[in-house]
């Protein structure tokens, strides 16, 4: 059988009540057994002089017993009254909001989010509503994420299917001629749309937490340098010009080579993709216990209005451009969460007509006192090796000038 829970304001009730009954018995008791006996003693007092009260004690004390029994049940009435009627009033007060806000958990599971929480004036409940409010918010801005995500996801592979739709009706009733462009075309619009739902897996993943970050002792210099080159192969004379700027001494940083990689990737195709002549410059530079890695390009910038919404999922200041050029909208927005697993920060600053730089932080890489002395016994044993080889190459060479000689 299931046991009958006992509501919070009945609780509260009950509790105020038992405290008043306990006070209430203990002054009764007390009253009951004190009393007769301070008026005796105060009889006994006023007995001087000659005068008795010897005969009327017995009847005295039975008055004040009757007078005080009296007293005391209509006190205890009238404050058993008040005292009931003030702990209601009080539970009441104390359980209102707990209702309320009941009230408004129902409505916000029904769907209506916007719903909070007033304030109160009893602490420990407006902290809860303060708790609840702040829930509510993350949540309803949690939704509104979710229904831009399938607005700007609808609206992105719109465009994609109408062109195919498109040439394949044109295709199918002999409007258009198959030619290998018109295939190229299918196939851009298509690879459009797979890299477009890769990059929203991933940055789901990542999102979620499931993205794994194999962060070791990374020398960015190499990777840097491949990367730079690799584009600078790619360009053309009426392209801008590549450039690395890294310091020989840059500490190591802790982070994963395949990841940084595509951070950096991505900065530079944005780079390239709006800078039509001058340079795109990567740059890193140590702070304190962090490596900065920055792409420096002479575009045509952003407005600073903009600038907020860069990192947003499918934010474009201008649609149609990206669209065109072939972004999907969702590059920055991963970099930035691969950014933030590494424990790193990204920024971006702009000016139009101006330029652009995008740059981000990786954590420096803190080398073991084991590390340290591997690397210097290696160094000590590789000398060691190239000591005994020359000696090796001495001595052999002093036994063939002998053997020379003798001949």
């Amino acid at each position: 059988m299931e046991k009958t829970k006992v509501s919070l304001r009945s609780r509260l009730f009950f509790s105020h009540v038992i405290v008043m009954i306990v006070g209430l018995l203990t002054l009764l008791a007390i009253g009951k057994i004190s009393s007769p006996r301070f008026f005796i003693l105060r009889l006994r007092q006023i007995e001087v002089g000659g005068l008795t009260v010897q005969q009327r004690r017995t009847q005295l004390i039975r008055s004040f017993d009757d007078a005080w029994s009296k007293g005391a049940f209509w006190s205890v009435a009238i404050g058993a009254t008040t005292a009931g009627g003030l702990s209601y009033l009080i539970a009441q007060r104390i359980v209102q909001p707990l209702i309320q806000m009941e009230e408004i958990t129902k409505k916000f599971a029904a769907g209506n989010l916007q719903e909070r929480v007033p304030a109160n004036d009893i602490p420990e409940v407006d902290q809860l509503a303060t708790s609840f409010n702040r829930m509510a918010a993350t949540l309803e801005g949690v939704e509104q994420r979710r229904r831009e995500l399938v607005g700007d996801l609808t609206h992105e592979l719109r465009t994609p299917l109408t062109v195919l739709k498109g040439y394949l009706e044109g295709l199918a009733d002999g409007t258009i001629d198959p030619t290998s462009d018109i295939y190229e075309r299918l196939a851009r619009e298509t690879t459009r749309m797979q890299r477009l739902v890769n990059d929203l897996q991933e940055l789901s993943k990542m999102e979620a937490g499931y993205l794994p970050i194999d962060a070791r002792p990374l020398e960015l210099q190499p990777l840097l340098a491949s990367i730079v080159n690799r584009f600078a192969d790619q360009l053309t004379e009426n392209s801008p010009t590549m450039l690395l700027d890294c310091p020989a001494d840059l500490p190591r940083a802790l982070a994963d080579p395949e990841r940084v990689e595509q951070i950096v990737v991505n900065l530079i195709s944005n780079a390239l993709r709006y800078t039509a002549q001058g340079s795109v410059v990567v740059k890193t530079y140590p702070e304190v216990d962090k490596v900065w890695i920055a792409v420096i390009d002479t575009g045509q910038g952003i407005a600073e209005t903009d600038l907020p919404h860069v990192f947003e999922r499918f934010w474009r200041a201008d649609r149609s451009r990206d669209r065109h050029s072939g972004g999907t909208g969702v590059g920055l927005a991963i970099c930035r969460r691969l950014v933030e697993l590494h424990g790193g920060t990204i920024e971006a600053e702009s000016q139009l007509n101006r330029g652009s730089t995008f740059r981000f932080s990786l954590p420096i890489a803190r080398e073991t006192l084991s590390e340290k002395l591997g690397e210097r016994l290696g160094e000590k044993l590789t000398l060691r090796r190239l000591g005994e080889a020359k000696a090796g190459a001495s001595l052999k060479q002093t036994s063939l000038d002998k053997l020379e000689s003798t001949d």
